[in-house]
């Protein structure tokens, strides 16, 4: 077996159908899938049961405990010589494995991950996000794209691991946000080759509305500064930028009321990303939905970066105490 795919689950049995469905079309066809069910109250149990006559899959249920310690249970299950690590809220083109198995054979890598798109059935609303979170303008360019502002790190919406070091390396620490990118650390710390894959991209659905999508980015601010104290020397220029958008709007809007002059960076970045967006989607009502997004994408996360810096680097608050009410349940 030369790859395992590890889907950790936890109350979208609609969205694992269509992963699990994306996943009968591969052209490559040596994997399994391991399936686990992380404490959901709606179980994917029958969904996956329908697959089991196509696929070579396994379904674990266990008590709640995040996605990464979910992602360790599976891979403790796992026979495959990779580990893929997927997010149960994407959807594979049908050369996705190809991919991956080609590049492989051209240069051999130890961990590797690779960029993500929208679907065209995704919402309006989805294909704003997602051009939030991969847009150059908004710090997304780190994520994968041809303009990068920082060093590739695998993220585990779709991250590949060989299995030796993976388990070398215990797998997912117990952190809930940030825990990809904290593995992804310790894979370029213990001198591990790790590369991007452009080929080997997926689609992925993201959070469906603003309010979920802010508390998203807003925890993943959280999480930068629970990284660097974790990691030392980790924290780089481009973490910085949203909060300084942050701080840079919040002072422009006010200075706005008495010098309205004061405005006019604000909305002209807001045209520039409407354009942009507009453009890459073929969509006006994409790009004004692209505003909206794109600045939550940078202000939720500024703000919970700006958060965490005061309670744990001047309160001195440690990483669970601090944020406790923020975990998801």
């Amino acid at each position: 077996m030369k790859y395992s795919l590890i889907i950790p689950v936890y109350n979208r049995p609609d969205e694992v159908e269509e992963l699990l469905q994306s996943l009968t079309n591969q052209t490559l066809k040596d994997f399994e899938v391991i399936v686990v069910e992380d404490g959901s109250s709606v179980p994917c149990r029958d969904v996956v049961e329908r697959f089991t006559s196509v696929l070579d899959i396994h379904y674990y249920a266990k008590p709640n405990s995040g996605p990464g310690q979910s992602r360790n249970y599976g891979a403790e299950r796992s026979k495959g010589e990779y580990l893929i690590i997927l997010d149960s809220d994407c959807i594979l083109p049908p050369g996705y494995l190809k991919e991956v198995d080609e590049e492989i054979q051209r240069q051999p890598a130890d961990a590797f991950g690779g960029p993500d798109r929208a679907h065209h059935s995704f919402t309006p609303m989805q294909k704003a996000i997602n051009y939030s979170m991969t847009s150059f303008f908004t710090t997304g360019g780190i994520r994968g794209g041809k303009k990068k502002l920082d060093k590739f790190y695998p993220r585990s919406f779709n991250m590949g691991v060989r299995s030796e070091a993976y388990h070398a390396l215990n797998g997912f620490s117990a952190m809930r946000f940030g825990e990809d990118i904290d593995f992804s650390i310790r894979i370029f710390d213990a001198g591990y080759q790790c590369r991007l894959f452009p080929g080997a991209w997926v689609y992925h659905k993201r959070r469906t509305d603003l309010k979920k999508f802010f508390k998203q980015v807003y925890n993943s601010g959280i999480a930068r500064i629970n990284l660097t104290k974790r990691h030392p020397g980790t924290l780089k220029l481009v973490h910085l930028l949203p909060a300084c958008f942050t701080l840079g709007v919040a002072t422009l809007f006010i200075i706005g009321f008495f010098c309205p002059w004061f405005w006019l960076p604000i909305l002209a970045y807001a045209l520039l990303v409407c354009i942009d967006a507009s453009v890459q989607n073929r969509s006006l009502l994409i790009g004004i939905y692209a505003i909206a997004a794109s600045f939550i994408q940078l202000i939720g996360y500024g703000s919970g970066f700006l958060t965490a810096w005061w309670r744990r680097c001047v309160l001195g608050r440690d990483e669970f105490e601090a944020f406790k009410k923020n975990f998801y349940k």
